[in-house]
């Protein structure tokens, strides 16, 4: 809505920080809440006002949303780490599945029209081919896929009201960092496979552990669509110019549609940095499908999508270049 501001939700993390940046750049009217916990300030772009909060404080919600004229909501903030989502699943129903509910009542009741969701590959489980379309039947194997397709399944039934319409961007394996080093992601004791090697390349780790060698796949190690954060923030860019354009509600996969393996991911990482990684082998975790890759012709043909950094290697120097610019000037 031309004239209207966009809220982004987890505005001060990794990939929220990658959108603010693209929508600042083009001129939209942003505001962030975000509650800093795994944020940073340094994340949000000088002049963009940030609302420190919980997305699922209904009342500051409502109370941003009116006082910045909110059109559009985008929603990143969420807990993420699989493996935690398993081990304390009553967390993940309760943020990422309560808070979304609250911050959906709040839009609803300011009048919110459109809203662009970050969801994740991990509603689909482990699908029987190890891809997934937006067809594939949703069978989540942990409780962090399982929190993000109820809030799918919110948006659709609110949608079906006709308050709202909304883009649920299903990502797959996010990684890189802004070309420029700019930002990134920042959070200590992250656990993206690309950022921990790169982590370990400089340093601030003693080396990378691969979960799972004995996976029915080319080498043994699981296999994951990694997709550049910034391709993804575009992907939002595009989302709100759909809605803007008067798009129907939609769900869509993000991701390149090839895979690579972990041990082709770590030895791209060697290969980068002209060094090597100090590799120990652990057991399967739970909740990791062995393989899960994107088929995403669909966002292509629905948003006009075109990525630009679907390169591994391009992937790999971004965030290899961003952790040694954190190294020399870190974040608190």
């Amino acid at each position: 809505m031309p004239g209207h501001s966009i809220l982004v939700t987890g505005g001060a993390g990794y990939i929220g920080s990658h959108v603010v940046q693209q929508l600042t750049d083009a001129g939209e009217r942003v505001v962030v809440l975000d509650n800093l916990v795994k944020g940073f300030r340094q994340a949000v772009p000088s002049g963009t006002p940030l609302v420190v909060g919980d997305v699922g404080d209904a009342e500051l919600v409502a109370r941003v949303i009116a006082e910045h004229t909110v059109g559009t909501v985008m929603h990143f903030a969420a807990h993420t780490v699989v493996p935690e989502s398993v081990a304390n699943p009553l967390k993940y129903y309760g943020n990422n599945t309560c808070g979304t509910r609250n911050l959906l009542q709040a839009c609803v009741d300011r009048g919110v029209r459109e809203f662009v969701f970050s969801s994740t590959a991990a509603v689909y489980g482990i699908p029987a081919s190890g891809y997934a379309d937006e067809n594939t039947p949703t069978a989540p194997i942990n409780a962090y896929g399982t929190s993000k397709l109820m809030s799918e399944w919110m948006l659709r039934d609110v949608a079906a009201t006709g308050a709202l319409r909304y883009v649920a961007l299903r990502y797959f394996n996010v990684a890189g960092s802004d070309p420029e080093a700019r930002i990134g992601q920042a959070t200590p004791g992250a656990t993206l496979l690309t950022k921990v090697a790169c982590e370990a390349i400089v340093g601030k780790r003693p080396g990378v552990a691969i979960y799972g060698t004995d996976y029915a796949t080319p080498d043994g190690t699981g296999v994951r669509d990694y997709i550049h954060v910034v391709d993804l923030a575009a992907a939002h860019v595009d989302a709100l110019r759909y809605l803007r354009g008067g798009g129907p509600s939609i769900t869509l996969n993000c991701g390149y549609g090839h895979g690579v393996s972990v041990r082709e991911l770590l030895a791209m990482v060697e290969q980068v940095a002209g060094q090597k990684l100090t590799i120990r082998e652990e057991p399967r975790r739970a909740g990791d499908p062995p393989v899960l890759v994107a088929r995403a012709d669909r966002i292509r043909r629905e948003l006009g999508w075109v990525p630009k950094y679907g390169d591994l290697e391009q992937i790999v120097r971004h965030a290899l270049a961003w952790e040694r610019r954190l190294l020399a000037q870190p974040w608190s």
